[in-house]
Formats: structure tokens, sequence, C-alpha cells
């Protein structure tokens, strides 16, 4: 992480020492790189130049409307699997054009909101979806743009939480049913098919498993032209890795490489839909010590970020490195490092080893950009973090801290 260095002992955001954002704004709070977030879009986009493509960021990895907006900027579409995704996008001046809709669960109000707007492509998962947008696009008076996901059961070697292209997946048509419902699709006059899409994971360190499913998909879309599909689009998901430890996941241009490689014969415009190795190696949580503890076992550091704030590791048993804002020598000893929610799984760094932090003391959880403020909860009535997004010696503050009186807006006594 380049973008976060140590500078005379202290930690910066490019040339912002973070204490400083600490110090002004509170803990905890997160802090992105505006250099790093720009450097990774244009890294993809250089990758794949040469090749008619189109990239969508995957918006659930990190929603900040000034997120969103500087991917607009530099050109990038979005994919969105909600209503409210779709918003956002919208309010932070992207272009539904050049936006794809996925999620297993659209409500026909959403995929209505969407199909007015103008979206791109829904990304259907399901033979009753498709016959739910059917029916809004029947009574839009326009055919809706579908490209269906299909299942190609490879195992992409991830998290099992976060691996989606399986036969035990919520997510995807099966790959046996999808000539049958593209043909289907013919006859309904509410829909038209633009494109084929596969996603199988999220984390990828390989490129065996993206290889192997994007073989199988682009002979499944060379039949279905082969069939009089008219098929402009092909949708590789997104997925790529990032590293959190000691992973070393393909870079972009090797990504590049295996993608084209497998789906070159097809002719299809590509989509791609990165989130992760855009935003995760971008951003910081920063976490001030609260209290230490030692018990016959363990030897406990409480910070005061907590489960609400970084959920994955409570969720993925996540790791994130942790370094703190000042260095200081001595001896390393071993701690959890752990919140303040009245839950035993906010422990956010296990058997970690770490120079006794100190009450006061500062510290950055790292690769925190993505899934990291979008998963934030209000639980145990604590309000979510600021966000803070660094350009060069400059920053802003892009999310207000949550105020105690945000917690019932909306609540009626």
């Amino acid at each position: 992480m380049s973008d976060f260095d140590y500078q005379k002992g202290v930690l910066h955001a490019e040339a912002v020492p973070l204490p400083a954002i600490a110090d002004a704004v509170g803990t905890p709070t997160y802090v992105y790189s505006g250099a790093a977030l720009t450097r990774r879009f244009q890294q993809v986009t250089e990758a794949f130049a040469g090749q008619p493509h189109l990239v969508c960021y995957s918006v659930k990895a990190n929603s900040n409307v000034a997120i969103l907006r500087l991917f607009s900027q530099l050109g990038s579409g979005f994919d969105i699997v909600s209503g409210g995704e779709l918003a956002r996008v919208r309010h932070a001046g992207g272009d539904p054009r050049k936006t794809v809709f996925a999620g297993v669960g659209k409500t026909p109000d959403e995929m209505a909101q969407a199909l007015d707007a103008g979206l791109l492509l829904f990304n259907v998962e399901s033979a009753e979806e498709l016959e739910a947008l059917d029916a809004v696009g029947r009574s839009a008076g326009r055919p809706a743009p579908f490209a269906l996901r299909v299942n190609p059961d490879v195992d992409a070697r991830t998290h099992r939480y976060i691996s989606t292209g399986l036969k035990t997946s919520k997510f995807g048509v099966p790959f046996e049913e999808a000539l049958a419902l593209y043909t289907r699709a013919k006859k309904m006059k509410g829909v038209r098919a633009l494109g084929l899409d596969c996603h199988i994971g999220s984390q990828l360190t390989a490129t065996a498993p993206l290889r192997a499913a994007l073989s199988k998909v682009a002979q499944l879309y060379l039949a279905l032209q082969a069939r009089g599909h008219a098929l402009e689009y092909l949708d590789v998901g997104g997925g790529l890795g990032i590293t959190y430890a000691d992973e070393t996941p393909p870079s972009p241009a090797e990504y590049a490489r295996t993608v084209l490689d497998a789906t070159r014969a097809t002719g299809a415009t590509l989509i791609l839909e990165p989130g992760r190795s855009l935003v995760g190696n971008a951003g910081v949580l920063l976490t001030r010590v609260l209290y230490r503890k030692q018990t016959p076992e363990r030897t406990f550091v409480v910070v005061d970020a907590g489960m609400n704030d970084l959920l994955r590791p409570a969720l993925y048993e996540a790791h994130h490195a942790l370094q703190p804002l000042v260095r200081r020598r001595g001896k390393a000893v071993e701690v959890d490092v752990v919140g303040p929610v009245c839950e035993s799984t906010d422990v956010l760094a296990r058997a970690r080893p770490l120079l006794l932090p100190r009450a006061g003391e500062l510290f950055a959880f790292m690769s925190a950009g993505a899934y990291g403020m979008s998963m934030a909860s209000n639980y145990n009535s604590r309000p979510r973090p600021a966000e803070v997004l660094v350009d060069k010696a400059a920053w802003r503050v892009i999310r207000e801290r949550e105020r105690v009186e945000d917690l019932w807006r909306g609540e009626r006594a």
C-alpha cells in the first residue's frame, strides 16, 4: 500500500499525517487515498486497452458518493444490486446507461425504476425473475435489456461465504438451463437478450478458476449466437483479490490476459465488475486504544472501533494488518485487539504481535477500503464512523460522523 507509508515514523495517507486526521475528526474514521483509487482504476482500464470493454465499479464494495463521483469522472460505469445503489449512482452523477443491475432479489418496483432510468443491462438470476422483468418491460412499453447470469459450477477457491459459482450457490441459473431460458425469452415481448453474465466469487487469488469458468461461458456465448441470439455483451464479473496479509493475487495485467485468452473468440464487448480490487487497499480505518486487559489466558487491547464499524473479521474471520500511527521501539507481545461491541465475536485482530499499546494510542486497520463502511451498522446503538478522502496534502470529510440523535431518526415513541 504505497499510498499509506511512514514518513519520519508517522503513518501518512499520501502527504497527510494520519494522526492529524484522527485528532481533527476523531475515531473511528475511514480514510481513503484518492491517488490509490485513481491509479487502480487506470491500471484496469489500461490492461484491457484495445479490447472493447466497460468497467462497471461494484458499488457494494464502497458506496460513498464521493468515491462514486471520482470513478464516474474517470469514465467508470457501475454494477448495482439494489434500487438504493442506483439512486446513489445517479446522485453522484453516474450514468445509468453504463450501469448493470445484478442480484437475486430485484423487486418489480426496482426493475421499473432502473428501466425508466435507461439502465444498460439487467443480470437476471432465475426463470421467475425473467418472467417478472418481462412483465415490467411490457407494462413500460419497451423491452428490458438483459443478460442471464449462469452458474458454471466452478470452485473459486475463496472463503465459502464469498464463493458464488457453485451448484449450491443462490446465485445464477444452472448452466444446463441457460439455452432453454434464452429460447423462452425470445417469445417474450418485455425483454431483449443483449448479453451473458458470470461471476464465480470474490477475493480471487488464482487465475485457474476464472479461466475455467470463462472458457465454459465463452462456449455458451458462441452457441447462443449460433442459435440467432444477437448478444453484444459478455459480463465476466469481478472478484479480483487484494493483499490483506501474504496473498499474491494476479496483477490487473495478468487478470486481463486470463480473461482475454478465454473470451477473445466471442468478439463481445466485455463488462468488468471490479470492486474490492479498486478500493480495498485504498482505505484504512483509524482507531484509538481505550484499555488494556490482562487475563490468565489472554492480553486484550480494547479499541474504540468494533465489529459494527468493521464487520469482516467477525463475518469472514478476515485478516486486516494493524499499524501504529506513530512508531515506537520495544518488544512485541501477543495480543487480541477487540472492540466495545457486546459480542464475543467482536475481535478485530487475534493473536497479533504488537508492542503493548498504551491508552490513547492510535492505530490503523489496513486494507479496509472495501466492505468496511458499506457493511457498517448501528448495532449496540453505535453511530457509524466518519469518512475522509485524501488528495495529496489536502483532505476533506466525505461523510460526517453520525450523531446519537441520528440513531432514532424515523422512529416513533
